[in-house]
């Protein structure tokens, strides 16, 4: 459905290096900067990219708007949020864990970027057979 994602960043620098980390954990190759100053990130048929906004006002997070990268255990979820807090993220909601029961049972860990995006490392287990 989507073709990809892009957000606007203050400190492109710093959203790099924040995003390289927590990227590079779930698998992805660092960002490349395009002559734009535009920073992309392609894993698995998918682009993240961040860059300072084109109508010059400051980059700012969307009130209720989440951004959920997929994560191929909770290991990886933990050692992504890990990643993010470390680069300069701040863990948010409760605290990474099992939510649900069942068939809707989720592995989620939150966070937001420099910027205050709010991000989500999620873990869907396989179906039982």
């Amino acid at each position: 459905m989507f073709s990809h994602v892009m957000l606007g960043a203050s400190n492109l620098d710093k959203s790099k290096q924040f995003y390289d980390a927590l990227l590079g954990t779930l698998g992805c190759k660092p960002g490349f900067t395009d002559p734009k100053n535009r920073t992309f990130w392609r894993h698995a048929g998918n682009t993240f990219s961040i860059t300072a906004p084109i109508n010059g006002e400051p980059a700012c997070h969307g009130n209720g708007s989440t951004i959920g990268f997929a994560a191929q255990s909770p290991e990886q979820a933990d050692a992504a949020h890990a990643a993010g807090v470390a680069a300069g993220g701040v863990t948010c909601e409760d605290p990474p864990g099992w939510r649900g029961e069942g068939a809707g049972r989720l592995y989620l860990a939150y966070l937001r970027d420099p910027d205050g995006n709010k991000l989500c490392l999620l873990h869907r287990p396989p179906k039982a057979a």
